[in-house]
């Protein structure tokens, strides 16, 4: 934890733990899958494989630079040092700005469903008292919100690990009470081959997977409220490869051999629901719609949490009101969980009165965040292990495989994929990337010229020349 930050270490390693595993499995998972694997087929596990291999990298670097010095700012306080006031304003506020926006997609999609739940109560409604109930629990302590993520994420956790294991004993054919009679890893293969619209077909299968990977870096924000900072940084780090590889991965291998890529159900109902309901288990859309508001409730706590903390960084580093930074007896930043979860309102009712203009602007002009804050966990990494090496060696308990080719190729990797959505007009990856970058083009311009005025402030009267004695 920064040292006098006012924040309290009222994480306990389970949550950090649970925190970290469930980081990375976001709503996006179950919802979005399906449009991926109707793109690419089963060649889809190719995205996800080079997806998760770019968030593996970045990780490593964030991790040995967060190993080193956890904060509450993350990476953003990272660039701060690494590469200027500049790069740590920025980058800080794109992402307060990405996450506000995803309370709003959240507690939408949550909505949705609670009001099939109970219909008596309209949508807006839902949205209104799922905001109310996880902003009263993060305003609590940082325990609560813990305590909350710790078993939002063990739902998660065990749904996916039960998905993964009920399905492979169905296409091994030895589950019991069972006539699966479409599994078959035969089905990787056999509808028009395993990459059946080309292997162009894999890096737009990219751009439909990448954001819902989005998530991962928060175990490294809330190790600064943790009790062992370090240990919860370099566990989480070290645990990312076989978090990737079993619930992403591990559960997409099983959709995709259970059912032809092309079964029409899984477009239709979804594709977790699609694979559980070849399994002809009962009432399987409803058991996926409660896994599924998990997610999305997670993913509400923690993202009101992160923008939380990260405005709390800024307001800290004097990028942001100094209110930001302020704490209650608890250690909770009250102001800046407030002002966050009133930009959430604000879209909220944006999706409500203008969903096809306003409130599409705001997702599209935060979708390429993900990938700038990547990109920054680059450059930083880039700079800040020299500053580590120079200053504090013995800190660099974690370090990035091949430094700094391996930092190099996956920057570029990351470069590879923004151009490529460019020139994606069909899944508006082109419109995502040139409001991403407009929207970052602001935040820096105002970044560049609140360092000039800084710097041409003139400087304060025990330092002015006038007052210093000259010798000699």
């Amino acid at each position: 934890m920064t040292p006098g930050s006012g924040l309290q270490a009222g994480l306990k390693n389970r949550h950090l733990s649970m925190i970290a595993i469930g980081g990375v499995i976001g709503a996006g998972l179950f919802v979005g899958s399906s449009s991926g694997i109707a793109t690419a087929g089963p060649g889809i596990l190719l995205s996800y494989a080079l997806v998760g291999t770019l968030v593996v990298l970045v990780m490593r670097m964030l991790g040995e630079m967060s190993a080193a010095n956890p904060t509450s700012g993350s990476f953003s306080a990272h660039a701060d040092r690494a590469l200027g006031r500049w790069a740590g304003f920025s980058i800080g506020w794109l992402y307060w700005f990405f996450w506000v926006v995803v309370l709003a997609v959240e507690a939408t999609a949550g909505a949705k469903i609670l009001e099939g739940w109970v219909p008596a109560v309209p949508q807006w409604g839902w949205a209104l008292i799922v905001m109310i109930v996880l902003t009263a629990t993060n305003l609590v302590s940082v325990g609560s919100y813990g305590e909350f993520e710790f078993w939002f994420a063990g739902i998660k956790v065990v749904a996916i690990g039960a998905f993964v294991v009920i399905g492979l004993l169905a296409v091994f054919g030895v589950l019991p009470g069972v006539d699966a009679d479409k599994a078959s890893f035969a089905n990787l293969t056999s509808h028009d081959g395993f990459l059946p619209h080309g292997p162009g077909a894999i890096l737009t299968g990219v751009l439909l997977v990448v954001f819902s990977f989005m998530g991962s870096e928060i175990a490294t924000l809330a190790a600064g409220e943790s009790e062992d900072p370090q240990r919860a940084v370099t566990k989480s780090t070290n645990s990312i490869i076989w978090r990737i590889g079993v619930f992403y991965l591990g559960s997409i291998l099983v959709v995709v051999s259970l059912l032809p890529w092309n079964d029409p159900s899984i477009t239709k109902d979804g594709s977790y629901v699609a694979a559980l309901n070849s399994l002809g288990i009962a009432h399987a859309g409803q058991i996926m719609n409660v896994i599924v508001l998990t997610s999305v409730l997670s993913c509400l706590n923690s993202g009101l949490y992160t923008a939380s903390r990260m405005a709390f960084s800024l307001g800290e580093r004097g990028d942001a009101p100094k209110a930001f930074a302020r704490v209650n007896s608890r250690g909770v930043p009250m102001t800046a969980i407030l002002a966050s979860v009133v930009f959430g309102f604000v879209a909220v009712f944006f999706n409500y009165l203008s969903p096809d203009k306003i409130f599409l602007f705001l997702v599209n002009s935060s979708g390429a965040v993900a990938l700038f804050v990547w990109l920054v966990i680059c450059f930083s990494q880039l700079r800040m292990r020299k500053i580590i090496q120079r200053e504090a060696p013995e800190k660099l308990v974690v370090r990035m495989w091949l430094y700094p080719y391996l930092t190099w190729a996956t920057a570029t990797m990351i470069v590879g994929v923004l151009v490529y959505m460019l020139f994606d007009t069909e899944h508006d990856g082109r419109q995502t990337v040139l409001l991403s970058l407009l929207v970052a083009a602001i935040v820096l311009v105002i970044a560049v010229v609140r360092q000039r005025l800084a710097a041409a402030r003139p400087a304060p009267a025990a330092e002015s020349p006038a007052d210093k004695v000259s010798v000699g």
